[in-house]
């Protein structure tokens, strides 16, 4: 990853752990553990190997480790190869690298409303989706 320290002037350290709620202007670094709510204009930084669980509504976030629970991005949501977010997502732009597990909805396009399709994520791979109108194979056999 490159120094984007001037980025997130904020950094949570590997060894940390929160709860309750966040808020920031500029941008935050997380690379220990949060659970809780987080709302801000600034950007955010889920590096690879820390934990938020809750919801984020701020500007631009990028996930390279986990995330459980809704994001909300006023510009862009960038899901690196180690992401793993299980969660519905709105966003004007989504980019998913190939590797990244996303396990939920989203709503892409202008303001990250309207203007883009909500489609559900695609089940990962290995998933068994049963389907709804085949019978077992055996049905109806003697």
């Amino acid at each position: 990853m490159a120094d984007d320290s001037g980025n997130y002037p904020t950094t949570i350290g590997a060894d940390a752990v929160f709860k309750g709620e966040l808020s920031f202007e500029k941008g935050v670094r997380l690379l220990g553990r949060f659970e809780g709510e987080i709302s801000s204009t600034g950007d955010l930084l889920v590096a690879d190997g820390a934990a938020l669980q809750g919801n984020v509504k701020a500007g631009a976030i990028r996930i390279d480790g986990t995330v459980t629970g809704n994001i909300d991005a006023g510009t862009k949501v960038s899901l690196t190869s180690s992401a793993r977010l299980e969660g519905d997502v709105q966003a004007q732009r989504l980019e998913v690298a190939e590797g990244a597990v996303l396990i939920g909805r989203c709503v892409v396009g202008v303001n990250g409303k309207g203007g883009g399709a909500t489609k559900e994520a695609s089940k990962p791979a290995g998933a068994v989706v049963p389907s709804k109108n085949r019978e077992p194979a055996m049905a109806g056999k003697k």
